[in-house]
């Protein structure tokens, strides 16, 4: 991720789309970790815990950093939103693995995290055609192109949030009994 932010933060001609598929590439080895482990059964409960936190330090960060650094301002308000329910949901894995309950992803939270990334990728792939296309390849016109990865970044951040929301309503609802003192 660090290599992300500086590729946006410091850019070089190329940088934009560099950073663009690393995260692709980060995005893909997540996925395919998880799909070995399931398919060697290598699944451990510290595996578990430590998928969903590694997720939610990437594409945070990633949302965090794109704050940041290209000064999208309009797009606070959901980017709280989805910490907000990030940390709630993170906070109640602790206290269940403290009571030595381990809560596994869920499908929503699943879905949720795949449309962040979509998100985060829409963001930088607008990056990258903004700033580097027509650098690298100055005879191509990309306008319509980078108009409909852009409509496509606010899409997604909207559904994404609507989603983390909701999938973070039903973590509390289902799982609500940790914070509230009742045994597990």
């Amino acid at each position: 991720m660090l290599i992300l932010v500086a590729f946006l933060a410091y850019p070089f001609p190329g940088a934009r789309i560099a950073a663009f598929f690393l995260f692709l590439c980060a995005a893909m080895t997540d996925w395919l970790d998880g799909w070995l482990a399931r398919r060697m059964g290598q699944i451990s409960d510290f595996g578990k815990f430590m998928d969903a936190l590694t997720d939610k330090i990437f594409t945070l960060g990633l949302f965090v950093s794109l704050l940041a650094l290209l000064e999208l301002r309009w797009a606070l308000f959901p980017v709280l939103l989805i910490l907000s329910r990030e940390f709630l949901v993170t906070g109640m894995r602790l206290v269940a693995a403290a009571k030595g309950v381990v809560l596994s992803a869920e499908r929503g939270g699943k879905i949720k995290t795949l449309l962040q990334l979509c998100c985060l990728g829409f963001f930088l792939a607008e990056q990258a055609f903004v700033h580097d296309w027509p650098l690298l390849f100055p005879d191509t016109e990309v306008g319509r192109l980078t108009e409909w990865v852009s409509l496509g970044a606010i899409v997604t951040l909207v559904t994404a949030t609507v989603l983390t929301l909701t999938s973070g309503f039903g973590y509390m609802w289902r799982h609500g009994d940790l914070f509230f003192g009742e045994e597990v």
